[in-house]
This record gives C-alpha cells, sequence and structure tokens, in this order.
C-alpha cells in the first residue's frame, strides 16, 4: 500500500472535526506592502452550484472575514477540469489570481494531459477538503433499491446501466470504477458531464441510473430524500452512512482513491505574499463558519487540512499512485 492510500486511511480514522474556536492564526494577519488593495480572482475549474464552487465561495468569504482581502468568483469549466488553466497559467505571478482545483490536476499530470506539475509549477496554499465518493441512485428508484439488488440488475443488463461522472479519462472517478467494475465483474456505461447540475439533474430526471459523486456535493439532494447512497468508497463505514456498505465489504479489495480540494499560485509570486495568503487560508479553514460548511459537508469525517509542505507531500504521494494504476489499467501517455 503506497503512503498515500496508508495516509487517507489513517486519516479516515473517523477523525475529529477541529474544535470550533476562533481561528488560529488569524491575529496578526498583516499584507505585504501594496498587496490585496484590489481584489483577488480566484478561478473555479467547474460550473457554479457544484462542490467546487461552492468550497471556492465559502473559502473565499472566510479569507476575508480573517485577512481583510477580497476575492471575485470566476467560474471557467471545461475538459474535466483543465479548460481553467491556461488561464491560472496566463495571469501574472503577483498573487492576485488564485486557483482551486482538485485532485484531477493531480491525475492529469500523471498521466501526461497537462505539463503543469501542481507541487512545482503552481504553490498549493493550502488543502481544505478531503473526502470518500459514493454511488447514488433516486429514492424512487423501483428496479433496484441498495447494492445487492443494483448489482444484480447491472449483472443482468451488462452494459446497458448508466452512470454520470465527470468522465475525464484518467480521472479519480473513472480509476475507481475501473478498479469496480474489474473486482465484481460489472460493465457500467459512464456518462460525461463537465457541470455538476448536468450530472445531478441527469439521476434526478432519469436519464442515467447511478451517480458517482462525494456526499457532501449533494447533500442538498440526500436531505430531500432524492438521492440515497448504495455505495460508500472507503475502507470503513463512516457514521453518516452507517447503512451503506463499503465497497470492500461487497468484495472489491482495492484501496479507493479519495476527492481532495485546495487552493494554489502560481510559482515565482512573492514569497511574502505566498506566506500570507497560505496563512490566511489555514485561519479562513479554522473559522467557526468555514468549519460549519466542511461539517455540514461530510468534510469533516476525514482530516481535510493540509497546509504548503503537507499539500505537496499529498499531491507527490497521489501522483506516484495514480501512475502506478495507470500502468496497471493502460492508461496514460
Amino acid at each position: 500500500m503506497t503512503s498515500f492510500f496508508r495516509n487517507a486511511a489513517a486519516a479516515a480514522g473517523f477523525a475529529a472535526a477541529v474544535a470550533l474556536a476562533g481561528p488560529a492564526g488569524a491575529e496578526g494577519l498583516e499584507k505585504p506592502a501594496g498587496f490585496g488593495n484590489r481584489p483577488l480572482t480566484m478561478i473555479v475549474p467547474f460550473g457554479a452550484g457544484g462542490g467546487s464552487d461552492q468550497l471556492a465561495r465559502a473559502m473565499a468569504k472566510a479569507m476575508e472575514e480573517v485577512a481583510g482581502i477580497s476575492f471575485q468568483v470566476v467560474n471557467k469549466p471545461g475538459g474535466g477540469g483543465t479548460a481553467a488553466i491556461p488561464d491560472f497559467m496566463l495571469a501574472p505571478a503577483d498573487g492576485y489570481t488564485v486557483l482551486e482545483h482538485i485532485d484531477n490536476a493531480i491525475s492529469a499530470f500523471a498521466a501526461g494531459d497537462i505539463r503543469e506539475n501542481p507541487a512545482e509549477d503552481w504553490v498549493p496554499l493550502c488543502m481544505t477538503q478531503i473526502t470518500f465518493s459514493q454511488i447514488y441512485i433516486r429514492s424512487d428508484e423501483d428496479r433496484f433499491t441498495d447494492w445487492e439488488s443494483f448489482s444484480a440488475y447491472a449483472k443482468a443488463h451488462p452494459g446497458d446501466v448508466t452512470m454520470a461522472n465527470l468522465g475525464k479519462v484518467g480521472s479519480m472517478e473513472l480509476v475507481v470504477m475501473e478498479q469496480l467494475q474489474e473486482a465484481l465483474g460489472l460493465k457500467i456505461k459512464q456518462i460525461a458531464f463537465d457541470k455538476p447540475a448536468e450530472r445531478y439533474g441527469a439521476l434526478i430526471g432519469g436519464h442515467v441510473d447511478v451517480l458517482f459523486e462525494q456526499p457532501g456535493d449533494v447533500r442538498n439532494f440526500l436531505d430531500a430524500e432524492q438521492m440515497k447512497p448504495i455505495l460508500t468508497f472507503l475502507a470503513e463505514r463512516p457514521s453518516a452512512f452507517a447503512d451503506t456498505p463499503t465497497h470492500k465489504e461487497v468484495g472489491a479489495d482495492f484501496d479507493a482513491l479519495t476527492r481532495f480540494r485546495g487552493f494554489y499560485v502560481k510559482a515565482g509570486v512573492p514569497q511574502d505574499r505566498i506566506d500570507f495568503l497560505a496563512a490566511a487560508c489555514k485561519a479562513g479553514f479554522e473559522t467557526e463558519d468555514y468549519q460549519a460548511f466542511n461539517k455540514k459537508k461530510y468534510m469533516h469525517l476525514i482530516d481535510s487540512f493540509r497546509d504548503t509542505d503537507g499539500s505537496i507531500e499529498l499531491i507527490n504521494n497521489a501522483v506516484a499512485s495514480y501512475r502506478e494504476m495507470y500502468k496497471k489499467l493502460g492508461i496514460g501517455k
């Protein structure tokens, strides 16, 4: 087992949420001379309303609160998260442009789809969400109601069952589903949707049979009883989903990749601005409002924060894990 998976598994030992105390380190945050006198741009590589968009806006608000800076959030969907990267790379290395991105940037680099190494060409300010994935069905679905009945249906209709997914080749979602299908002898057709609302609408509207997503991203649908999980990709059942089996419990013995989201500036940004923004990211994460947001999104079930050094380690370990799996699956350049 790679150190990435060992760390994820250890973190998934259902760590207690960070205490809802005042933001440690917020006091004494001082802007570098001349910095932050105009709004910063935060680029989000996915559409409005999805998990990345919600995270970016929550963190922007938290950083504004603790550091006295303001953000303009700009959504740039497309290419499974890669369409936003050219805009980010073309921006000046002055700290005024922050990129929110998910692990798909890491998988894209590992597969050779992008040249930029997120641990070297970008500077990760922090990671603020690490979470697991699930498979969802409509709550009123009558062809199958749980994993056992869904698995039987999928085996009886090989290739006909459809799943809404992010869909970029080599992404976490497709790698995990490749592993699941190989382990259990399933054949599920993956349908790619770049925009989160399209994925969710496809399931609710009956255009696809199941959805691959993270619980925090579909919390509203879960609360409204429009969706329900039938499988969790985690070593053990989290307390919030004690009635949902894990992939290992149904016979798929592999270490599932996790989703992680964080914030970056370009390499070359002056160090005092990097230090300020990284400190603001940490202080923002520790605010009561942001902790409440993370808890609402089930992000308190895994130790979700990494500073710059911890983020670099997470990224490098993930790259190694993706490349190892790509070699086995014949993915990559």
